[in-house]
């Protein structure tokens, strides 16, 4: 299979005008800085679409179900949807550049959230967990993008084009949340359940942020790496050069570091609102302490991006384990009551997740070409994605057997594992 590529690659020539970013590094430039903009456009708004599952879709399913039981289970289905999303997005990706797939797994994350305001309103519960499963397509769709500013820079600068893509989401991120009470007295005025109301916000959200992309990411970034690097090969006759292997050990590290990261972090969020809501904090107060968690997994990414890009990845993954083991002991010992704690504990879950999101992927990226980068990030997602919707599934039975606190200290002890797994990459 290997060498059908390479010969594929050799007898087929690019047309002019992408031949003509493959012969410009000026031009590739251009690209790389234009891509950039355009991915920060569509994630201001596919932020916003994400953080309406987060906020509401336990509280919606307790809602329609009347049970704690399954309050895990929306995370654990969009989770599920967007590891089957990710694999999807990452193939057609590959096959017809990012513009197609992110494209495509925005658009289906609005129509699944469609679906979820429809269900809220007839009360179809099965149609409530078909379109939740639907609407993490947009959830995958939006860190996929953390990919596409990463095709076209530099091995230095790979990090920052990560924090540039995951920091745009943060304004739509935020605010979604704190838009919960708006949208639910906009969705009781025109006749729909109030914990429907964020999915509103969602649906129109996502589709905005697909058709941003669809219609200005032009020329594909991908496209145009895939070419550099075919003519790149062809230039250099040194088969060891040309034929670089994957970096197996660098992929296997860096999907452990997500999937460690992914588990703890979806755990204890999925239970914070349920755990709020027992004590008596209104919907105000989940939707502050929501915003501001999702806020820090996103808005530090400049910051993080550079310190990944100076610092080295590994640095950066030791203190996404600390920071969320401090976020798990935090959360178990805080008085229910305390806001103010409450919101730190989360903060910090919000920053240990961003610090191993963006090395782990820096770590994928380093670890992979051009030719086969697509396919291996959308199968690294899906691990990641299987991993959460394990995590938030497992998560409401965790506490209705024991107790909050009890799924917190796990979670922050389950991050330790981190320290074996970098001292296996480091002693290569």
């Amino acid at each position: 299979m290997p060498n059908k590529n390479r010969n594929r690659d050799t007898i087929e020539s690019p047309p002019a005008w992408l031949q003509s970013y493959v012969d410009s590094p000026t031009k590739q430039q251009q690209l790389y800085k234009r891509t950039l903009i355009i991915i920060v456009l569509s994630q201001i708004f596919g932020g916003a679409g994400l953080a309406a599952g987060i906020t509401v879709g336990a509280l919606l399913a307790q809602d329609m179900l009347g049970s704690e039981g399954l309050t895990g289970a929306p995370t654990a289905l969009f989770t599920l949807g967007s590891a089957i999303a990710a694999l999807l997005v990452g193939r057609l990706s590959e096959r017809y550049g990012r513009r197609i797939g992110l494209a495509a797994g925005f658009l289906a994350g609005g129509i699944g959230a469609i679906g979820v305001v429809i269900a809220a309103v007839t009360g179809n519960v099965t149609l409530l967990f078909v379109s939740l499963f639907i609407y993490g397509a947009g959830t995958a769709t939006n860190l996929q993008a953390r990919y596409a500013g990463t095709d076209l820079a530099t091995p230095k600068k790979r990090a920052t084009a990560i924090s540039i893509a995951l920091v745009s989401t943060t304004l739509g991120a935020v605010a979604g949340p704190n838009l919960v009470d708006d949208m639910g007295r906009f969705a009781l005025s025109i006749g729909v359940p109030a914990l429907a109301g964020p999915f509103i916000l969602a649906a129109a959200a996502f589709i905005v942020a697909g058709l941003v992309l669809l219609v200005m990411l032009r020329p594909d970034p991908l496209i145009v790496a895939k070419a550099i690097a075919s003519m790149q090969r062809l230039a250099d006759n040194n088969q060891t050069n040309t034929n670089r292997p994957t970096n197996t050990r660098g992929i296997v590290v860096g999907a452990t570091i997500m999937v460690l990261t992914q588990i703890v972090m979806v755990a204890i969020m999925t239970m914070t609102p349920i755990h709020m809501s027992h004590h008596g904090h209104s919907l105000s107060d989940v939707g502050l302490v929501i915003g501001i968690h999702v806020g820090a997994m996103y808005l530090p990414s400049l910051i993080t991006g550079i310190l990944v890009d100076k610092l080295g990845r590994t640095a950066m993954a030791i203190a996404a384990g600390v920071t969320l083991l401090a976020a798990g002991i935090i959360a178990a010992t805080v008085p229910a009551d305390s806001m103010l704690l409450l919101i730190l504990a989360l903060a910090l879950l919000g920053l240990g997740w961003n610090f191993g999101l963006i090395s782990g992927t820096t770590l994928i990226v380093d670890a992979t070409t051009p030719t086969t980068r697509a396919r291996t990030q959308g199968k690294v997602d899906v691990t990641i994605a299987l991993a959460g919707a394990s995590s938030g599934a497992m998560a409401g039975m965790v506490v209705a057997s024991s107790s909050y606190a009890v799924l917190s200290l796990t979670g922050g002890i389950l991050a330790l594992l981190f320290i074996p797994v970098l001292i296996w990459y480091r002693r290569k």
